[in-house]
Order: C-alpha cells, then sequence, then structure tokens
C-alpha cells in the first residue's frame, strides 16, 4: 500500500514485521529473515536501531516512539519482538499476533524468569532458545500461549565452522549495568595477561558498555592501552557473530554469548569476578578468578581442550540447557512466525 499518512513514507506490503530495539538486536532477525518467503521490514523503536541491517528492509518513520500508531499503520500480518521495550505500553497484539524469540539465551542472571513474567500479557507465541527456557515459559504463560524450542537462529552458521587453530581469543564479557558482569574487574588484568604473548585477543566490549558509565570511561581507557598492543584488536564488528567465527577461545563470564559459542565446540573460560553479589556465574566451561587466570591456561585449553572432568561438566550444561544446536534454528523460528499469519 502507498502510505502518506502516519509519518511513514513509501510503498509498504509488509506481512512479517520485525521490532528492532537496539542495532546489535537485528542479528536475530536476519537469521530468521532468510528463511522467510513473504514481505518483511522491520520497525526502528529507538534511534540507534536505524540503519542496522542491510538485509532486511526498513520502515521509514518519523515518529520511532508511537509503537502502537506505527504498527497499525503499517498493517502486517505478524509482529516479531526479541526484547521487552516498551512491552506494557503497547496493545497492537489485541489486533495482531506477536511472536517472541528472545536475542540469544543467557545463562545467569534470571533473565529467563524476567522475560516471562514481563512479556506473558502480550504474545501470542514465545519462541525459546531451548528446554531451560521452555519450561519456565510454560510455567508462567496461559495454556492458549504456544510455547516452542528453536534455537538460537543467530548462532546457526556457527555450527559448520572450523576452529580456526590461529591462536585467537575474544573476550567478551557481558555489561555491567543491565547484566554485573566481569567487565570492570577483569578488562585491564585481560590486557595484562596477553600482553606481549604469543596469542592474538579480539577485546569485546558489550556494546552498552562502550557508550554508558562506568564501562564507557574503561573503554576508552582501554581502547588506549590497546592501541600500543601490537597482538591485541580492538573488536568493531557490530555483532560477535564474526568475531566467533575466527576465534578458538572466548574468555567471558555467563553472557548470553556463551550459549552461542557451544555451538562452536571450542574451549570456553569463564571469570567468575562478576560485578553483582545476588547472582553467580553458572560454570559450564574452564571456570576461574581473574586472580587466577594466567597465559598457561590458555595454552592448555589452546592445546589439549578440557579436561575430562571440564568436559563432563560441559556436556551436563549442555544437556540441561536443552539448546538444539543443529544450524537450523532460523528455519524453525520462521516456520513458527509464518504458521501465525492470519
Amino acid at each position: 500500500m502507498l502510505v502518506s499518512r502516519g509519518g511513514i513514507r513509501g510503498v509498504i506490503m509488509v506481512e512479517i514485521l520485525y521490532v528492532i530495539e537496539r542495532e546489535f538486536m537485528g542479528k536475530t532477525f536476519e537469521s530468521i529473515d532468510r528463511h522467510v518467503t513473504v514481505p518483511s521490514a522491520y520497525l526502528p523503536v529507538r534511534s540507534e536501531a536505524r540503519g542496522c541491517s542491510d538485509t532486511i528492509s526498513e520502515i521509514d518513520v518519523d515518529d520511532i516512539t508511537d509503537i502502537n500508531r506505527n504498527v497499525r499503520t503499517i498493517d502486517p500480518a505478524v509482529v516479531v519482538y526479541n526484547h521487552r521495550y516498551r512491552i506494557k505500553d503497547i496493545d497492537f497484539y489485541d489486533e495482531y499476533p506477536l511472536v517472541h524469540v528472545r536475542h540469544g539465551a543467557s545463562i545467569g542472571r534470571g533473565e529467563r524468569t524476567v522475560t516471562a513474567e514481563t512479556i506473558r500479557h502480550a504474545v501470542a507465541v514465545a519462541l525459546a532458545p531451548g528446554e531451560r527456557w521452555a519450561r519456565r515459559y510454560r510455567a508462567a504463560f496461559s495454556d492458549d500461549t504456544r510455547v516452542a524450542v528453536v534455537g538460537i537462529p543467530e548462532a546457526d552458521d556457527l555450527v559448520t565452522t572450523d576452529a580456526p587453530r590461529e591462536k585467537r581469543v575474544l573476550y567478551a564479557p557481558t555489561n555491567h549495568n543491565y547484566g554485573g558482569g566481569s567487565y570492570l574487574n577483569t578488562a585491564k588484568a585481560v590486557l595484562d595477561t596477553f600482553a606481549d604473548a604469543e596469542y592474538e585477543l579480539l577485546f569485546r566490549p558489550h556494546p552498552m558498555d562502550r557508550i554508558e558509565e562506568p564501562g564507557r570511561s574503561l573503554t576508552r581507557a582501554c581502547k588506549k592501552r590497546i592501541s600500543t598492543l601490537p597482538n591485541v584488536t580492538f573488536d568493531e564488528n557490530p555483532t560477535p557473530n564474526a568475531s566467533m567465527r575466527v576465534a578458538d577461545l572466548l574468555v567471558s563470564d555467563y553472557s548470553g554469548i556463551i550459549a552461542e559459542w557451544l555451538h562452536t565446540e571450542r574451549p570456553l573460560i569463564q571469570l567468575t569476578d562478576i560485578a553483582t553479589e545476588e547472582n553467580v556465574v553458572p560454570e559450564i566451561g574452564y571456570a576461574t578468578s581473574v586472580v587466577d587466570f594466567d597465559i598457561s591456561s590458555v595454552g592448555d585449553l589452546y592445546e589439549r581442550g578440557y579436561p575430562d572432568s571440564i568436559a563432563e561438566r560441559e556436556a551436563a550444561r549442555r544437556a540441561e540447557l536443552g539448546i538444539p544446536m543443529d544450524g537450523r534454528a532460523g528455519e524453525r523460528a520462521a516456520k513458527e512466525v509464518l504458521a501465525c499469519r492470519q
């Protein structure tokens, strides 16, 4: 339909409408949309989400804050969220089925409960990353809300990626303000550990720790130091997917990136020095305090992989998470979204 009203410009014929809050969240939708066979587009609801995708068309709106009006003007068949942004302010779900597929799959921090309790009044279909999430969803949602386990779409292409074997390590902790991750407690020590080492380090703060204090100041200081370290690179990739593909090991904490990293079957180092006393790091891979973290640990894992005890623990955690890691999560999610068309 040709639209010149409601603050939306251009020709819009959309059946599947993705709603994107922040730039890095677009990766989920891109992984789903490649399997969608009907017209689709995305609606930014924060300014930083404008222009965030090269593969999904963006709907040009004047007022990104008026989500209800924009959705009704676009008039899609299905709306898809992967966040909780202003979920209490919207009511378009009374007219348009709302599908929720969370970006990533947090392994800690109580995100399962928070997500389930926040969105349960609005969603018609909840697509769970794994059985662990699905169990919590089923307990929270009404019987008429469909819950389906699909996996993590943005991790699909990690399944068939071989380890580069180039002694490259990715450091990617979760954010400080919203996740209480290890970044503030470990970033400088990690740089100390890798300074002049034979291993290359990709240094990747969470996107929010690049723009919000106190992470922003730390990030600025670390970037300055990184400029003097020839084997350390500040990772500017828009999403972590490309960085994970070229890394041999991941250093994190309980960030959602861990669930994606498990698709690679490469070693994981978890730093337990998180910023909140309310949470603990669920140990999956090699877990250590930053005080005991040294380059020899990196070398042992690179050369020999996990010791048997850690390999057994990781296998048990994988089973508990129940995340399908067959490279078909995007396909399953797309099928569920398309089935919601009225």
